[in-house]
């Protein structure tokens, strides 16, 4: 009888063992499945407004549309040869460059100036964050319009402050020189007041004592800014980099409204050239390849960024 019990006492334990298993598997599946009910309403959005609007895309670039926008015939690899031979393409990719080496290099500037100025502990400092990251709250369409204003060509604020100091106007929107000029500043005002803010809460991040220390040290203000505050805040500086170049690429709304590509195709980057091309010429398929072709070269942009520019970040 005392071999018996013994045989049969670890049957408990392992029973125990396997409900704590089953158990432990139930709160698993109850917690993912939670997971997934909270992220329907996203993934649902993301299907509709990026996936599915990608696999059409990828679908329109391999066919031939009529007229009306409609599927006429099967094209293949057509539309992205088309694409890279067209000089119309590389015009606009080449104005795309410039657009991009004008906003971001000059936002990123202006946001770091702007934010090491308000982190110093003077009068109106509030104030003058509160002015500095006002941008933000401005839609494009809106800005767009006050700057369309301040560049009207005889009501130009700007004119008149230049005929004040006896320097001629400049017709902003309608002389390919200065065009593009014109969209470049005001895009930059635009995307101030997000870059100023990331810039802000990067510089208010670092520590106090740092900065007590270089003091001790005997560092002056410029050595101290870029010996210690820039390279604890190259993780906000990257950030922007990456984000205003994504954004310098996809920039429209404001074309759209200020310029329509023009004067002489001087501000025809490549969003507004896929948009002539799928929304007023109804070439889907041409507009499609394009789009395509940008999204590569933005993720290969990204990536590039990433490997090499992301080993000069110092993360805290």
């Amino acid at each position: 009888m005392e071999k018996e019990i013994t045989l049969a006492s670890p049957l408990p334990r392992e029973s125990s063992r396997s409900k704590r298993a089953a158990s432990l598997r139930t709160s698993r599946w109850k917690e993912r499945s939670l997971a997934y009910f909270f992220l329907a309403p996203s993934l649902i959005l993301f299907g509709i407004f990026l996936f599915y609007p990608l696999l059409k895309s990828v679908y329109l670039s391999l066919y031939l549309t009529d007229p009306q926008g409609r599927v006429a015939s099967f094209a293949g690899a057509d539309n992205f040869k088309n694409v890279l031979t067209s000089e119309v393409f590389y015009n606009s990719l080449w104005i795309t460059v410039k657009f991009i080496l004008l906003t971001v290099p000059t936002g990123v500037a202006a946001a770091l100036v702007l934010a090491a100025l308000s982190i110093q502990k003077l009068k109106f400092t509030k104030l003058f964050q509160f002015f500095f990251s006002l941008p933000m709250a401005v839609s494009v369409g809106t800005g767009s319009i006050i700057w369309m204003v301040l560049y009207h060509p005889t009501l130009s604020i700007l004119n008149y402050a230049l005929s004040l100091a006896g320097i001629p106007p400049i017709a902003w929107l309608t002389d390919p020189k200065w065009a593009l000029l014109s969209i470049a500043l005001m895009t930059v005002w635009l995307n101030l007041g997000f870059n100023y803010i990331v810039m802000l809460s990067g510089m208010q991040s670092v520590s106090e004592d740092l900065y007590e220390s270089a003091k001790i040290d005997g560092s002056g203000s410029f050595r101290t800014f870029f010996r210690i505050t820039l390279p604890l805040i190259s993780p906000s500086l990257f950030f922007i980099s990456v984000v205003s170049i994504i954004s310098a690429f996809q920039s429209f709304a404001q074309i759209n409204i200020l310029t329509k590509g023009g004067p002489m195709n001087s501000t025809d980057v490549l969003v507004y050239n896929i948009y002539q091309d799928a929304f007023i010429n109804y070439r889907f398929g041409i507009g499609s390849a394009q789009a395509l072709i940008l999204f590569i070269l933005i993720t290969l942009l990204t990536i590039v960024q990433f490997k090499f520019g992301e080993k000069k970040v110092h993360y805290q």
